[in-house]
């Protein structure tokens, strides 16, 4: 009997599938570096569509990753998104298995400390 195209090879870390999505990873890394957004500035940040966006947040508020607040600024409706408690750890969990990965095939630092802005060092 074949195994499932899902598994993974043993010792390897686990990747949550509701994150590892193009769009949806790049909605929840935007997220992560702000407290909350709006959908515009979700739109432009992550280059998805307005349906595309929606579809991909509602996914993401339904596991519980994203909290959306809808309300007023003056009369207009605002939506804001902010992830949960439980969207941070999640994709923390998420950064931290890609960056176990890539230590493994020796492309990244062992330490799985954040990634380093700092320019290289010229030789």
């Amino acid at each position: 009997m074949a195994e499932p195209r899902n598994s993974r090879a043993p010792n390897q870390p686990p990747v949550d599938p509701l994150i590892h999505a193009p769009a949806r990873l790049a909605i929840m890394a935007t997220l992560a570096a702000v407290e909350e957004a709006d959908f515009r500035y979700l739109q432009r940040a992550t280059g998805l569509t307005k349906g595309n966006l929606s579809a991909h947040l509602a996914k993401l508020a339904d596991a519980g990753y994203v909290h959306i607040t809808k309300t007023f600024r003056g009369k207009y409706p605002w939506t804001l998104y902010r992830l949960t408690p439980q969207g941070r750890a999640a994709f923390e969990a998420y950064r931290r298995a890609m960056l176990e990965y890539l230590r493994r095939a020796g492309q990244a630092p062992s330490a799985p400390g954040p990634p380093s802005n700092a320019p290289e060092p010229e030789a």
